[in-house]
């Protein structure tokens, strides 16, 4: 299917960004109603092609909305916040007050609304924006696809036949067909990257406790995000949302600077940037790997550095994400004694992975520790030699919607998770990475480029995103059907 002959943006008109949105209501000139009323219908008219969302909270959007023109009616606009009016999704392994959470599990399907916000929801409901609904995702966010038993298959709004990634799958489909501004995602091996490579977007994993994550994770890679159509987005984005918190004790200090500011401004002519298509171990689909690095090397050119292709020699860290992985799934499951009488309500994918590691999830752990200590060291050498590195988001295009991913790249089998190997690297050793669009396949499908930076410097993996969208700015949002 040719991209855009079905699906896509249901009304073919563009989106406002987060930025744009929330400076017109706040002059005024766009009523946060207004702005939920066109999201809502825009859901409604697109929806049923995609399923991007598993829950929409009508009443509760308008409700907000309507207290945000009140007090732009009253003079006070000058105290709402920096999202304030803009309504966004909530991905659906994230708790928002008054919505359910599933965890695109059956075992949690109907579950009753949430009493609390996520740190993350809370912080942008602070900040003005507006939850107006839950965003799908693959059971438990095990998955490079969004595909569940509870919710079926959610479809790239660039073709509907093709999955738009996974785990914040329902967030970068709903914000790639424009309808809504902005929504949430996590990382915890590529779950907001990846979706923003096969749809488009920008997806920023910051470093490791920059946004604080309270909630249990013993693999200590996920970390929360967001899905945006420009680099202005996500940095504001995380200007909202940084910070510490009492309860995460891996939570960083206050950034020490506004990222909004700093996209524009940061000086990188200085520092040496690197160019590795497959991190020596991968295999990468060929117009992958040619899309990505044109990217990389417009961008290097903007930026006044020279692109060096690095020899780079590490840890797999594919086998690596799986072992800390493996822990974070136990946990998902053992919390409410799921295992094993209910095992047939589970996605088959995770169901093999429970009963592949189920007698040893104690040896599991302590291996992947070992080998992430030594991928630790493997990265600490890499960036001694460079302050940035550069490289295709995933090995391949958007697959099917259904999965599973491909079984053979550029002619040489490949396990599953082989599609995505490239963006677990940074969540095993805690450095912030950003995937901003490189392009279009012949297919007119997105590629994604990954700029992945040191540890607690967030502001150059954005500034890089930022100088790529100056060069060559990419369409916002999919096509329209037809």
């Amino acid at each position: 299917m040719t991209a855009g002959t079905d699906g896509g943006n249901p009304t073919g008109r563009s989106m406002p960004s987060a930025i744009d949105a929330a400076t017109a209501v706040r002059d005024g000139s766009l009523a946060a109603l207004e702005l939920v009323e066109d999201c809502l219908a825009r859901i409604a008219a697109g929806d049923d092609r995609l399923n991007a969302f598993v829950h929409v909270d009508a009443d509760g959007a308008r409700r907000a909305a309507e207290a945000i023109d009140a007090r732009v009616a009253a003079g006070e606009a000058d105290l709402l916040g920096p999202l304030a009016g803009v309504p966004f999704g909530v991905k659906d392994l994230e708790d928002c007050e008054g919505m359910p959470t599933s965890h695109g599990s059956v075992l949690y399907q109907g579950g009753p609304p949430v009493a609390a916000d996520s740190t993350h929801v809370a912080r942008l409901r602070a900040a003005g924006a507006i939850p107006i609904g839950k965003t799908a995702a693959p059971e438990f966010g095990t998955l490079q696809y969004t595909y569940t038993k509870a919710w079926g298959a959610t479809g790239n709004p660039w073709d509907p036949e093709r999955t738009p990634g996974g785990s914040s799958g329902g967030t970068a489909a709903a914000v790639a067909a424009g309808m809504i501004p902005f929504g949430t995602a996590s990382d915890g091996g590529g779950s907001t990257r990846i979706p923003a490579g096969f749809t488009g977007l920008v997806g920023l994993k910051p470093s490791h406790g920059r946004i604080p994550h309270p909630d249990v994770d013993p693999s200590e890679t996920a970390c929360y995000g967001a899905l945006t159509t420009t680099v202005s987005d996500s940095a504001r984005h995380l200007d909202v949302t940084a910070g510490p918190h009492d309860t995460d004790r891996l939570s960083l200090p206050p950034p020490p600077m506004r990222y909004e500011d700093a996209i524009d401004t940061l000086d990188v002519s200085g520092l040496r940037v690197g160019w590795s298509a497959d991190l020596g171990f991968a295999q990468v689909d060929a117009e992958v790997a040619e899309v990505s690095r044109a990217a990389a090397l417009d961008v290097a050119a903007a930026a006044g550095v020279e692109l060096v292709d690095v020899d780079v020699r590490l840890t797999d860290p594919v086998a690596t994400w799986l072992s800390a992985g493996a822990m974070s799934l136990w946990l998902s499951i053992m919390e409410h004694e799921h295992w094993p009488d209910r095992a047939d309500d589970l996605t088959p994918y995770v169901r093999t992975a429970l009963e592949a590691t189920y007698d040893r999830p104690l040896r599991t752990l302590v291996n992947g520790y070992r080998r992430r200590l030594q991928l630790q060291q493997d990265m600490s050498d890499l960036f001694a030699e460079v302050d940035v590195l550069m490289t295709p988001t995933t090995a391949v295009p958007a697959f099917s919607a259904k999965g599973p991913p491909p079984e053979e790249i550029a002619g040489v089998a490949v396990g599953a998770a082989m599609s995505v190997p490239f963006t677990m690297l940074a969540n095993l050793c805690w450095n912030p990475a950003v995937s901003v669009p490189a392009g279009l396949n012949s297919e007119g499908l997105p590629i994604g480029l990954q700029v992945i930076g040191r540890r607690h410097h967030d502001e150059v993996p954005l500034r890089f995103a930022r100088l790529l969208e100056l060069a060559r700015p990419w369409p916002r949002h999919a096509p329209a059907p037809g």
